[in-house]
């Protein structure tokens, strides 16, 4: 079950409250501000297509919320934009209403609601307390009668008693993983359908996708070091030799983060970039382009190897404030330009080796982006698949013969990945499809089960890592 969306005009608070326009009620208790500030963003996701990443840590430090204050929070907030199928479901059995039929604002505080009675440890009365507080500020009295009633109602049995409800044993295998593991029923079916003769996985992938993902930072090489890093906190990761996993702790306190020499960067997006960094090549070595490079975090890593070989990346992309990004994270010798992939600005043949990483659906990295789950519908993928397509073609136009070109999706889609290789390089002799799985063993030597190539796929549930496919493509 999607989550039902209100799209009313009216989204003024009832009962006559006295919040401060264009932020939180005051009432002096933290915990009213933490639970007000998982309320906002949680709305400014749903209302405004929101970005829970970026706006969460602005909203945490515009407020002075840190420590416990903002793991609450930031609980709160992650928890109910991933839970939000599970949820909805099980408030519309508490609700004399149907749930198109409640105010947006009063429904994401139901939401929030039910994640705290459902999924953490906050003892139910209390949950269901705070939250009727929190309805009764951007609701009014009345409005918070009936979420105590709801609430109440949602507090009666635990989690597993209500999917043995919502998802009994004997419903259809995408209904029932989709209300267990709140995706949506086509995100399953993709996902399913991607693990081909491991699709007995499909519940331990989904099950990831809701996993807090550990905070994974990058050592560019020749900026920063592994052992900077450690001396500041983290530990070592499972896979990338430039990755490093910091368990607490805010990644910016670290010197070498705050001063762009490490960043954090997913593991699977650092083992794709060192993968086209170490792909073998016929010829010369010397000229790196990134097509698609916001906001930069692969950019960042390849330029930092590039000037170490004495190699130089030109990094590109189509929106200006992504370009500005990139230029953050990459060294003074890398060039960056605002350009479409599309239409190229550069001469065919120029580059030795290029990375696309293709606009996609980003369903590999639900961990981090949940909302994108139910931001997207499947009508979304065939457009995208064109455009990758016209991407992929103009990459294999701009790498030279014996050059090397790595596609790259956070996207496990088969047709973001496989049918786009198939559809670009059908009836073309004059590329190679490189071993990628063995050219990432060059780099991560007892990495396992990404496939038997030519592509490679990485998994969250395998791996602990975006679901990042790679193709390793060599013009003859």
């Amino acid at each position: 079950m999607p989550p039902t969306r209100n799209h009313r005009g009216d989204r003024r608070g009832r009962g006559g409250d006295n919040r401060r326009p264009g932020g939180p009620r005051r009432t002096g208790r933290p915990q009213d501000l933490v639970r007000r500030t998982a309320f906002d963003v949680v709305r400014a996701v749903q209302d405004r297509d929101a970005y829970a990443n970026l706006l969460l840590p602005r909203k945490l430090a515009d407020r002075e919320l840190t420590g416990r204050d903002a793991a609450l929070a930031t609980e709160l907030t992650y928890g109910t934009l991933r839970g939000l199928g599970t949820y909805d479901a099980i408030l519309a059995l508490c609700s004399d209403r149907e749930l198109r039929r409640v105010d947006d604002e009063l429904l994401d505080v139901l939401r929030l609601g039910a994640h705290q009675i459902l999924a953490t440890r906050i003892p139910p009365h209390a949950a269901v307390g705070t939250a009727v507080d929190l309805a009764r500020s951007v609701s009014g009295p009345g409005q918070a009668k009936f979420a105590n009633a709801v609430l109440r109602k949602v507090a009666t049995r635990d989690l597993d008693g209500w999917l043995e409800i919502i998802a009994p044993d004997d419903a259809d295998e995408t209904t029932r993983l989709s209300l267990v593991h709140s995706h949506p029923g086509w995100i399953v079916d993709a996902m399913r359908d991607a693990l081909g003769a491991d699709r007995a996985e499909i519940g331990d992938l989904l099950a990831a996708d809701n996993a807090r993902p550990r905070v994974t930072l990058v050592a560019r090489p020749g900026r920063a070091t592994l052992e900077e890093l450690y001396e500041a906190g983290a530990g070592p990761a499972s896979h990338a030799p430039t990755a490093a996993v910091l368990p607490e702790g805010d990644p910016s306190a670290i010197a070498a983060v705050r001063e762009g020499r490490a960043a954090v960067q997913d593991e699977g997006s650092q083992l794709v970039a060192l993968a086209l960094a170490e792909a073998p090549l016929e010829g010369r070595d010397e000229r790196w382009l990134d097509i698609a490079a916001g906001p930069g975090g692969k950019a960042g890593l390849l330029s930092a190897i590039a000037t170490r070989r004495g190699a130089r990346l030109l990094a590109a992309d189509l929106q200006p404030h992504r370009a500005a990004l990139v230029g953050h994270a990459v060294d003074e010798r890398a060039g960056v330009i605002v350009a479409d992939g599309t239409a190229p600005a550069w001469r065919p043949a120029a580059f030795d080796r290029i990375m696309l990483d293709a606009p996609c659906t980003g369903l590999g990295a639900l961990r981090r982006r949940p909302e994108a789950r139910w931001r997207r519908g499947p009508g979304s993928v065939p457009e995208l698949a064109a455009l990758q397509r016209r991407l992929l073609a103009r990459a294999l136009e701009a790498v030279r013969p014996g050059g090397v070109v790595a596609y790259v999706t956070c996207s496990p889609h088969l047709a973001e990945t496989r049918v786009v290789l198939d559809d670009v390089l059908a009836g073309r002799d004059d590329v190679e499809r490189l071993d990628s799985p063995a050219v990432l063993r060059t780099v991560a030597p007892e990495l396992t089960g990404v496939g038997d190539g030519p592509w490679a796929q990485l998994w969250p549930h395998r791996h602990g890592t975006d679901a990042m496919f790679l193709a390793l493509l060599r013009r003859r």
